[in-house]
């Protein structure tokens, strides 16, 4: 596959790693919520990687935000005593 394709077509997996992340999130329970955080900050990555070869600038800016929001909720949904 040529790279441009595989670029191009990098948008789908983009697409349900956030679809995945947001199921995640959204469970009662910790460890699920956990595996969310870490398919956003996945998604992130996709979405960034897809944004600079569309050349989509707003939207890396927007993935590096949600990056660091997704990292802050990682960290929260941690147990209070491992937040040190």
């Amino acid at each position: 596959m040529e790279l441009d394709s595989f670029l191009d077509a990098l948008q789908w997996p983009a697409m349900m790693a956030t679809l995945i992340a947001a199921w995640l999130v959204g469970s009662q329970t910790k460890r699920e919520r956990s595996w969310g955080f870490y398919w956003f900050i996945v998604s992130n990555l996709l979405w960034a990687m897809w944004g600079w070869h569309a050349q989509a600038y707003a939207l890396i800016i927007l993935q590096a935000g949600l990056f660091a929001v997704n990292l802050r909720g990682r960290k929260k949904n941690q147990p209070a005593s491992s937040q040190a």
